[in-house]
This record gives C-alpha cells, sequence and structure tokens, in this order.
C-alpha cells in the first residue's frame, strides 16, 4: 500500500501557556515524537490569533522541530549556537532510519541512505559530510556549500562515494519538512491543498459516528492534513475570529478524545490522541 502523504497543523500558540523556555522546548519534543512515531511529513505552524504578533513563537517552533529532525551528526553544521536552542538537550531522540546511531565507515552499506551536508568543493565533485570519519565524495557539482542532501552510498571501499537521492524514493521514513504559515489558519489548509482536511475539536463529531464515511474519503486522498487548536481556544474560535464557518473550511472535525476526564485537552496530548486513533483506524 502506497504512503499517504500526512501532514499536521498546530498553533504558534501551542506554547503560550508556557512561561519557561525549558517547558516551551519539552512541549515541542513531544510533538516533534508523536510526529515521528506516526511517520508525519509536513508540520505546518499556522498564526491563530490575529490580534496578536506571533512570529517569535512560530520561529522558536520551527527552529525546535527542525533541530529535532535533523541528524545528530549534521546539527553543529546547520544550526548556530543561539539562545532559542539553550535547552535543546532536553529534547528527545527521534531514532527514525535517518538519524543513524554508528558513525563508523565499517559500518556504511551500498544502496543505504543518509542525509549530508556539503563541506566544499573539490577537483571530482563535492565533499559532503555523511556522518563518518572521513567525508564522502559526491560527484556532482550543482549544489552550494552548507547545502542540506539526502545521498545514498554508492562505494564504501576506500574513498566512500555517494550520489543525491530524492527523499520521495527513500523506502523507509525519512523524519518531516517544518512550513510556517505567517497569515491564517485558513491560510495554512488552503497552502497545503490537501485531498482531505481534517480538524480536531471536543465539539467535532466522534469518530465511530463518521469512520464510514471518512474511511471512503482517506482511501482515496493521497494527502491528509490534520489541524490543532491552541490551549485556550479551540478550532472553532479560532475560525470564528477569522470570519469563517470551520465546517466549511474542512471536510471533518471529529473528536477522537471523546467523554474526556479533563477539563481542556492540551495540544500536544491531542496530537498523539488523534494520530494514534487514526493508525489504528486507517493506518497512518
Amino acid at each position: 500500500m502506497e504512503k499517504k502523504k500526512l501532514i499536521v497543523a498546530i498553533p504558534a500558540s501551542v506554547i503560550s501557556d508556557t512561561p519557561h523556555l525549558r517547558e516551551k522546548t519539552a512541549k515541542i519534543g513531544l510533538i516533534g515524537r508523536a510526529a515521528a512515531i506516526f511517520r508525519v511529513d509536513e508540520i505546518v505552524v499556522y498564526r491563530d490569533n490575529p490580534k496578536v504578533a506571533q512570529d517569535a513563537e512560530s520561529d522558536l517552533i520551527a527552529t525546535l522541530l527542525s533541530y529535532m529532525e535533523t541528524p545528530q551528526y549534521l546539527r553543529k553544521r546547520l544550526f548556530k549556537i543561539e539562545p532559542r536552542l539553550q535547552y535543546a538537550g532536553i529534547l528527545p531522540p527521534l531514532r527514525t532510519p535517518h538519524h543513524p546511531v554508528s558513525g563508523k565507515i565499517r559500518d556504511l552499506k551500498t544502496g543505504e541512505y543518509r542525509e549530508g551536508v556539503v563541506l566544499s568543493k573539490a577537483k571530482e565533485g563535492l565533499v559532503v559530510d555523511v556522518g563518518v570519519e572521513q567525508p564522502a565524495l559526491l560527484r556532482e557539482r550543482q549544489h552550494a556549500v552548507g547545502e542540506r542532501l539526502t545521498l545514498q552510498v554508492v562505494k564504501v571501499g576506500g574513498q566512500v562515494e555517494v550520489q543525491a537521492a530524492n527523499r520521495s524514493v527513500v523506502p523507509d521514513y525519512w523524519g518531516y519538512v517544518v512550513t510556517v504559515e505567517r497569515r491564517s489558519l485558513r491560510g495554512a489548509v488552503e497552502n497545503v491543498k490537501a485531498d482531505l482536511a481534517l480538524g480536531t475539536s471536543r465539539k467535532g463529531s466522534e469518530l465511530a459516528d463518521i469512520a464510514e464515511e471518512l474511511a471512503a474519503r482517506w482511501r482515496e486522498a493521497n494527502s491528509i492534513l490534520v489541524v490543532f487548536g491552541s490551549p485556550a481556544r479551540g478550532l472553532y474560535e479560532i475560525a470564528a475570529d477569522e470570519g469563517l464557518r470551520l465546517d466549511a473550511l474542512l471536510d471533518f472535525v471529529m473528536n477522537t478524545v471523546p467523554a474526556q476526564g479533563t477539563e481542556t485537552v492540551r495540544t500536544e496530548e491531542a496530537v498523539f490522541a488523534t494520530l494514534a486513533v487514526l493508525n489504528v483506524q486507517f493506518g497512518c
């Protein structure tokens, strides 16, 4: 069965109820882990409060999620030391296939995929860091120094050689990309252009009531968007502030935590709960 593209959208105010950077970092760490566990392809951070400037929150969330997704051996090359990453050490490791544990050349296998960064240009092509003791050679010249690439190992004896690869052909889950939508909830939904757009809300339909219709739409869709609300305001309130009818904007609005025992379900909790339910029901 062909893997469907799975996108989640989270609000910039997801960290608004958390005052300290350490706790903000921990919260984003949970969302990143959920995304990796359930093989999310893209995370969109959208502006959910038109009355407040949210660029700083959006950028913090995007930076932390991108840092998590980057293989450990490339982080020092792709991220500068900055205050936003002060507590990056508490972010949980993703342990996805593109985060290999071994950094030894002897463990490399022909045909395997690695993430790499272009270090310099050479006579034969480009010198790239793929996370082993010595740089590898990429016999191409069209990429810029500092560019991150998905690569496939083509030679391991002597000089390690790699070739550029499209991440879409990698058979394993290869992480997520992060996008910041600086306009609105509507902008996020319209920009993604998913075949199936789902929202989560305690005011939504219980999954059992829409399961048959949703299953039919799920089978036909190649890309699926799941939108989450903020800690203080749900999707219906966010949409109303934009002058929108949520049920017209999204294909389904569902309650994935029926009969909840708490007054509210935090966004990071809703991400885990919703993706788990969809994975069991439809297979993310």
